[in-house]
């Protein structure tokens, strides 16, 4: 689901404004009522026990049940509007954070860990921290009523208001910088660790389980001790605010006891002094007891706005007829995110529909970033890939996908059934089935797949596991030819597969040739190369040659044989 102008983090909040708005509405209700107790102690101090109606502390009992009642009414319902603001943020932005995710190379740390950064934020929003800022500014109300009780209990209050509030920016100053470290070493940890799981069956075989297992524990290591001093940091600033709200209110009691000896005050207002002192600090006191929340919440915050609101937003496409296959790339140059390294540079070639292109070139050439970049799924630095005369941005991601084959080097398969990853997920049916065998037929994979444990229902594990490799990259292959896509892009297909699955792979290539599909085809065996039409040989991003296989052979051999191990190619004469 892209991501249309006007739509994002931000205006998804402002579609929670109403919601907002009630809660806000409650807690002012919440925070009024809050004042009953300390009513009810006034009277009771000053008016029953000084003249012992028992009807009226009967009468003012059932007064202030009914009103705590309502309070917790009141604070039950504002916990469900929370909880209810949380959903609709989630069903706006979820589809947003999922796309955002899948866009770009996919390798991109922000993208990886967006889901991550929104549930932050989002059970933030709905904590109870953030309904201490809403009981916050009713902080100044319960300041106010002290004054009336007495100014110089008023300016107490006030004090440590100030006080606690110099204490939340200090932690903030503090905490800030901690909060972001750990953040960035949390992310690089659970991603190695990910990372070293996933290679589990290479780890074990190359005897590198306990060094692997001595570099989690250090990258742990270092993100425990970070950890360890945003809990020393924070337990330090809680501590500290709630020593000094516990000795305010024990200083407000002892000038209220002051007070009340020189008839200043009543007793009753001595008591109620001293829960209004309390109740004025609380939310501070909580703010900065969940300080680390709120720091977590602002940088998940800045990572979704920066990922969703600040990326340019996908503009209209017009629908584009059905593609012929015709490829063109026009000075095509691209640059490797990960690494900064120019990979492709000035690539320029043409091929018709019905043309298969091989593309060799040695290890490091950019063979691979070619392929990604004809389907795509890489951003170009500069030039344009052009498929029937249209730039492939001009199309409809989606849309351009129904026409595109490809099977990547690492072949990409996802958890689901077999049937699901051929058919690329598309909702079952009568026809998508019939799609889905034919396409299997076309890699001369129906017969394998009739022979696992539920044929085209059995379940794959994430990464496709379940497969052998050789299975694997057969189910692959049916992918990429499902649909009857016209530009059709495999990057080594036949690297796990054995003779019978090279030659279903060259009977598919030749069929997809035959109704009118193009072919490229990174490959490094003679038995690929011998079929393709067209050789394109690449040499540090750049093309070395390009043109009719036959003819780049005999000028190249050398240097195609050396990059790919191959045996000299047989002319067309001799394979007649």
């Amino acid at each position: 689901m892209a991501r249309k102008e006007g739509a994002g983090l931000r205006s998804a909040l402002a579609a929670c404004r109403s919601l907002m708005g009630w809660t806000v509405l409650f807690s002012a209700g919440i925070n009024l009522l809050y004042l009953a107790p300390t009513i009810f102690m006034m009277q009771v101090y000053d008016r029953v026990l000084t003249t012992g109606g028992i009807t009226t502390l009967v009468l003012m009992s059932v007064i202030l049940v009914f009103a705590l009642g309502t309070l917790a009414l009141l604070d039950r319902t504002r916990m469900r509007l929370a909880a209810r603001m949380g959903l609709r943020l989630d069903r706006i932005v979820s589809p947003m954070v999922a796309a955002a995710a899948l866009q770009g190379t996919g390798r991109e740390p922000g993208r990886a860990q967006a889901a991550r950064d929104f549930d932050t934020f989002r059970q933030v929003l709905t904590s109870p921290v953030a309904t201490a800022f809403l009981d916050t500014p009713w902080t100044i109300v319960f300041v106010g009523v002290a004054f009336v009780i007495h100014p110089l209990i008023g300016a107490a209050t006030l004090v440590g208001g100030v006080v606690l509030t110099l204490i939340a920016l200090r932690h903030e100053h503090v905490m800030h910088p901690n909060i972001v470290d750990t953040a960035q070493l949390t992310a690089r940890y659970y991603a190695g660790a990910e990372g070293d799981r996933a290679a589990s069956e290479a780890v074990r075989a190359l005897g590198m389980r306990q060094v692997l297992v001595r570099r989690q524990l250090e990258r742990r290591r270092e993100l425990l001790a970070a950890q360890t001093h945003a809990t020393f940091t924070q337990s330090s600033y809680g501590s500290l605010s709630r020593f000094w709200r516990l000795v305010l209110q024990s200083a407000v009691l002892g000038l209220g006891a002051y007070l009340a000896i020189e008839r200043q005050i009543s007793p009753g207002s001595l008591i109620a002094g001293s829960i209004l002192t309390s109740r004025a600090l609380a939310p501070l006191e909580q703010i900065v007891a969940g300080w680390r929340q709120i720091e977590q919440a602002r940088i998940a915050y800045g990572n979704l706005v920066k990922l969703i609101d600040e990326a340019p937003p996908e503009r209209p496409h017009t629908a584009l007829p059905a593609p012929r296959g015709e490829v063109r790339f026009e000075s095509v140059s691209v640059r490797i995110p990960e690494t900064n390294r120019a990979a492709l540079q000035s690539v320029s070639f043409a091929l018709a529909p019905g043309e298969m292109l091989g593309i060799v070139g040695p290890s490091g050439a950019g063979k691979s970033t070619l392929a990604r970049a004809a389907v795509g799924a890489l951003p170009l630095e500069r030039g344009t890939v052009r498929l029937d005369g249209a730039n492939l941005a001009d199309w409809e991601p989606d849309a351009l996908g129904q026409h595109i084959g490809y099977m990547p080097q690492d072949l990409s398969l996802l958890a689901g059934t077999v049937g699901e990853n051929i058919r690329r997920f598309a909702p079952a049916s009568a026809e998508t089935d019939d799609m889905t065998i034919a396409a299997a037929r076309a890699a001369g994979a129906h017969e394998l797949i009739l022979r696992l444990p539920n044929a085209y229902d059995t379940p794959l594990g994430l990464g496709g596991r379940g497969l052998s490799l050789g299975q694997s990259q057969r189910v692959a292959l049916a992918r990429a030819l499902f649909g009857n896509p016209k530009l059709i892009v495999l990057d080594e297909p036949n690297a796990h597969l054995d003779g019978d699955g090279e030659v279903a792979l060259v009977a598919a290539m030749r069929q997809a040739a035959s109704r009118g599909a193009t072919v490229m085809v990174v490959a490094h065996k003679r038995s690929i190369i011998a079929v393709v039409s067209k050789l394109l040989l690449l040499s540090d991003g750049a093309v070395e040659a390009f043109g009719a296989r036959d003819e780049v052979a005999r000028k190249f051999m050398r240097v195609v044989d050396s990059a790919n191990n191959l045996s000299p190619l047989p002319t067309r004469e001799k394979q007649q």
